[in-house]
């Protein structure tokens, strides 16, 4: 057993060398491009994530739990939960809603379960059953983790920024060496005043007592700390195996995404939306709202484009 370990743990670590060499040459190309349509003909990827042989061994095991019938309604709701959360870890958010409901009628005091909801409601767009959700987590659990950022998320979404800064700047309070607080919270300010948010963008990068999460990189390249070109580099030259490198490219991309698409460049932007989906880390929440920003930004466009008057019939 051993002996079969240290082998599948040496062909991953091929595999990952090799990915991580194939994505620097792909930097290495960007980064000597000159024209902005040819800087994306080729940017770095990673592996998508495939359903591993645990979560698959997992998800068998609930469904045979659930066939029993002496389960009573509060380890049936735990059941049902638990089962949701795999399903979301797969991409099978459909069945996952469908679990965490069954989950909530069954225990309907569960903020975690309301939690979730409220971030598939906003992944819908279905903004005003969101912050019911968000508000229902924190009257069970006021100092539920997540819920505030996700309400204060699901705000910016339904375009309620005021209110959006107040939820965000408040989960910035709790922790200020955050770096991913202090993007959403600078997203926010963006919508109300471009200038005063990047200032206060360089203030609270500097207030940090640490630097040292990764996330601060796409901070520093909001702040234009740091080239694109440079910033791929970065995470094909320190991603050290194949799972780092998707789940960084998935928050770069994204971002990056974010920034072309205020800037109006529409079609770069729905590339790097594209990208965001692509390493299928379903569980990041720059994944789960990469869709609905592909929705927003189609809207968008073809809300840009000139009405053709039909041309009138020959008599």
């Amino acid at each position: 057993m051993l002996e079969i370990d240290v082998s599948h743990s040496g062909r991953t670590a091929l595999i990952a060398n090799r990915i991580k060499l194939a994505c620097l040459a792909l930097v290495l190309v960007l980064s000597g491009c000159s024209s902005p349509q040819s800087e994306w003909t080729q940017p770095p990827m990673a592996v998508p994530f495939q359903p591993t042989i645990q979560q698959q061994i997992q998800l068998a095991r609930i469904d045979q739990l659930l066939k029993r019938d002496d389960l009573d309604n509060q380890t049936l709701a735990q059941v049902y939960y638990e089962r949701g959360l795999l399903h979301d870890s797969l991409g099978l958010r459909d069945l996952a809603r469908l679990d965490f409901n069954q989950s909530l009628s069954l225990k309907p005091d569960q903020p975690d379960v309301f939690n979730i909801l409220g971030v598939y409601f906003t992944q819908g767009a279905h903004f005003d059953a969101a912050y019911e959700a968000f508000d229902s987590t924190l009257e069970l659990n006021v100092r539920h983790p997540f819920a505030q950022r996700n309400r204060g998320i699901a705000l910016y979404y339904g375009g309620r920024y005021a209110l959006a800064f107040e939820d965000l700047n408040a989960h910035y309070q709790q922790n200020i060496n955050d770096p991913y607080r202090v993007i959403w919270l600078y997203l926010v300010e963006q919508e109300q005043d471009p200038v005063t948010a990047a200032e206060k963008l360089r203030n609270r990068y500097d207030a940090a007592d640490d630097h040292q999460d990764w996330g601060w990189e796409l901070v520093r390249l909001y702040l234009d700390d740091v080239s694109e070109s440079e910033f791929l580099r970065q995470i094909a030259t320190e991603s050290e195996d194949n799972d780092v490198l998707a789940e960084r490219l998935t928050e770069a991309y994204f971002y990056l995404g974010k920034r072309y698409h205020y800037n109006k460049d529409f079609s770069s932007a729905l590339m790097l939306y594209k990208l965001t989906l692509s390493a299928n880390v379903y569980e990041f929440v720059e994944h789960r709202f990469a869709l609905l920003e592909l929705n927003r930004l189609m809207t968008e466009v073809s809300l840009s484009q000139p009405m053709t008057p039909p041309e009138e019939e020959g008599v």
